[in-house]
């Protein structure tokens, strides 16, 4: 039986509005645009699912990515009781920032980290992965630091970008909902 929670997510997204960015498809949902409204049912149904999947006591700090993994750390944090830091895309020039060069499936930039350090074990927690090319630089830019990516979690895996990460490195990789786009159509995996 499918936990009743996963179902909101996965029924969530099949009603989510797909738009077209050039040739890439793109869903429009609360939980990766923040449009429509974000409701607390969508928020607390990724939180809790990602949470009870956690073993808490082995992570350090949380990096949540901006932007929509912003809000997602900020209620795992809350739940966890552990501290969280925000990939950002703005530079800051604090000592041991580490620039991050990332490529979407529509997008190019840069993403900053700061405040992991050496030995540092880190939760890492982002609203989708589509092509992986924010995932991948993210994780590696951990493993430089000398850091450990603890665990990671993405709320929807669209498409092949988490198994192009899962081809470069052995970290924990999970996902709630899985699902690829035919067309203008949201199609969910098992």
């Amino acid at each position: 039986m499918v936990d009743p929670r996963v179902e909101v997510l996965r029924q969530s997204v099949i009603e989510a509005p797909v738009i077209m960015k050039g040739k890439y498809p793109y869903f429009i949902h609360p939980l990766t645009d923040g449009v429509p409204s974000q409701s607390a049912e969508l928020l607390s149904a990724a939180r809790d699912l990602v949470y009870e999947n956690v073993n808490w006591d082995n992570v350090d700090i949380i990096l949540g990515i901006e932007a929509m993994g912003i809000p997602l750390a900020a209620a795992l944090c809350l739940k966890s009781g552990k501290p969280l830091v925000v990939g950002r895309k703005r530079e800051y020039g604090l000592p041991g920032e580490t620039p991050v060069d990332q490529s979407t499936g529509y997008s190019k930039g840069a993403i900053y980290i700061n405040d992991i350090s050496d030995g540092d074990r880190v939760f890492v927690i982002d609203d989708v992965v589509s092509t992986g090319g924010t995932l991948l630089p993210v994780l590696k830019a951990i493993d430089s630091i000398g850091a450990v990516v603890e665990d990671c979690w993405i709320v929807f895996e669209k498409g092949p970008g988490m198994d192009f990460v899962r081809k470069h490195g052995d970290w924990p990789l999970n996902s709630l909902v899985r699902l690829e786009m035919e067309g203008s159509k949201v199609v969910l995996l098992e």
